[in-house]
């Protein structure tokens, strides 16, 4: 008779061990590379959202949600590639991820959509991506280059330059962008003096400087990464006096760029999606209050990323792949309750009555037709040796 209890009571456990098991979920961000900087902040805020939903009890009656890291490097496929395969062989539902666009194109392609896996990104960009044949599987709560190389052209025009130097890193990101902003500014009437490419991961910067010196223009656009080549380029800018007005695209801005140079840059500004709306400033606080500091590029698109993973789950009322595929679109969007930051548990709670939801988070997510943020823009400029916000564009 014991031995009856005892069984029983064994395969009671495993059942309520089995219902309750971790959701797992993948993060693939560079946490080496050329944004190594600003990764660390991102994945903490994808995390403390997924923390959130585990903490408030209510997602799938009581499930939590365990996570995995893994390393895009930004620049490598074929290494972004081979970690992403291990989230998805190790079986994550999702990934909040990746970063940047090469990597970004090359896991979807390669590894998510043939198996089935949602990724959303935070922060790539390429307007490339908005094509991308995904099966309706990837999305990103960044908006495209396409407007954010129009709104830099734009706060260009405003601050009144006349000509300029175009740099780009030599990937995705750096051509779809540069092309967009090369146009834009032509359009504005500004001359574009050259538009060159420059490699990621070099000791000297010398030649490109000199390049880009000879051509001349009131400012260089610098459209690159601040831990890589877009650093290089200012650093021989600045040594050789070439240039001390530099345009920055959304991946040159960060606090390591200012740390490195301080109040040389103080002439110079960019733009990076973002927003000074309600959600920005409930994100601030929650962020704040869990030690992390979203003052950073992409935090709160980390953080939205992450929650609408775990939103269009308990919509559809299943952690699995499929059912996170189908309902992302429906949380995202209106019609619904608005939901900011913090709000997941109240979230969770109307979705498991069969209430509407309209996600709004840390930046006022609002999808496409093709999963795409259309996004706000934050223009930035440089005053005593760091980063400010001027205003929401």
């Amino acid at each position: 008779m014991r031995k009856i209890v005892l069984a029983a009571f064994l395969f009671v456990s495993t059942i309520s061990t089995n219902l309750l098991a971790d959701i797992k979920m993948g993060i693939i961000l560079g946490f080496t590379g050329p944004i190594e900087s600003l990764t660390p902040a991102m994945a903490a805020s994808a995390e403390l959202a997924f923390k959130e939903a585990s903490d408030s009890g209510s997602l799938l009656g009581g499930k939590s949600i365990s996570v995995e890291r893994a390393d895009s490097t930004c620049v490598d496929s074929a290494a972004a590639t081979s970690a992403a395969e291990g989230l998805v062989s190790g079986g994550v539902v999702a990934i909040m991820g990746a970063d940047c666009s090469g990597v970004t194109g090359a896991i979807a392609t390669n590894v998510a959509v043939p198996n089935g896996v949602v990724m959303i990104s935070p922060s790539a960009t390429s307007p490339g991506l908005t094509d991308l044949k995904d099966n309706g599987y990837f999305f990103r709560t960044a908006p495209s280059d396409a407007r954010g190389g129009q709104i830099l052209a734009d706060i260009t025009k405003d601050r009144k330059i006349k000509s300029v130097a175009i740099t780009y890193t030599n990937n995705d990101y750096g051509k779809g962008l540069a092309d967009v902003y090369a146009a834009a500014v032509k359009n504005h009437g500004i001359k574009v003096t050259t538009v060159a490419a420059h490699e990621d991961g070099k000791a000297d910067y010398a030649a490109e400087v000199a390049t880009l010196a000879s051509a001349g223009g009131d400012a260089v656009a610098v459209i690159g990464y601040l831990d890589q080549g877009g650093k290089g380029i200012i650093q021989g800018s600045l040594d050789s006096g070439a240039f001390d007005t530099f345009i920055l695209s959304d991946g040159m801005i960060g606090d390591s760029l200012t740390d490195a140079f301080g109040k040389s840059l103080n002439k110079s500004f960019g733009s990076l999606p973002g927003s000074t709306g309600k959600g920005a400033g409930v994100f601030t606080k929650v962020a704040k209050a869990a030690g992390i500091d979203s003052s950073g590029p992409y935090t709160g698109e980390s953080y939205d990323a992450a929650a609408l993973i775990t939103l269009a789950m308990q919509a559809g009322g299943k952690a699995d792949r499929s059912t996170i595929q189908q309902n992302v679109m429906s949380v995202a969007n209106a019609p619904g309750k608005k939901i900011y930051p913090g709000e997941l548990k109240k979230a969770l709670d109307l979705l498991a009555k069969g209430k509407a939801i309209n996600y709004e988070g840390a930046t006022g997510v609002e999808f496409t037709d093709v999963g795409e943020a259309f996004g706000s823009f934050l223009e930035k400029e440089i005053k005593g040796g760091k980063f400010k916000t001027k205003k929401q564009r």
